[in-house]
């Protein structure tokens, strides 16, 4: 895909326009990145009430038991969205799918163990751990520029 941003003084607010000989996979997720209509925050459940969730104090995501479940630091909630559908929401960079089950926020990232097995364990602020797949290493390898 080619990029060009064109600076232009007398324009009042910026314009995107993506010219395509036919709407692809990939042109479908920018739009959907890029569309206002998608909620930048999750709804989460904990007993019986809910919370909005707001996706910088969200750790990690993962699926378990077919429910899906966002942590953070103040606690375990469940979501009535699928894994693919957080996905989307989180249009952030900065959330990286670990495996097929497990996505996680890299802002709350401490610190990363890559044994010689090759995996890569990752060490959250809050304590917490998780590991990336074998199937998202070079993903996750290619996200940190090693």
């Amino acid at each position: 895909m080619k990029l060009e941003i064109i600076i232009d003084e007398q324009s009042e607010q910026p314009r995107l326009v993506i010219y395509t000989r036919e709407i692809t996979p990939e042109i479908n997720d920018l739009v959907v990145r890029l569309s206002d209509a998608q909620p930048t925050h999750l709804i989460g459940y904990q007993e019986d009430r809910l919370e909005l969730l707001q996706p910088e104090a969200l750790l990690r995501i993962y699926a378990d038991q077919q429910k899906v479940f966002a942590q953070t630091e103040n606690g375990l909630y469940t979501l009535r969205l699928r894994l693919y559908e957080v996905e989307q929401r989180l249009t952030q960079p900065y959330f990286i799918r670990i495996s097929n089950s497990e996505m996680v926020n890299f802002k709350k990232v401490r610190q990363l163990d890559m044994s010689l097995t090759g995996t890569i364990c990752l060490y959250f602020h809050s304590g917490e751990k998780s590991f990336v797949s074998r199937r998202y290493m070079a993903k996750i390898k290619s996200y940190l520029g090693i």
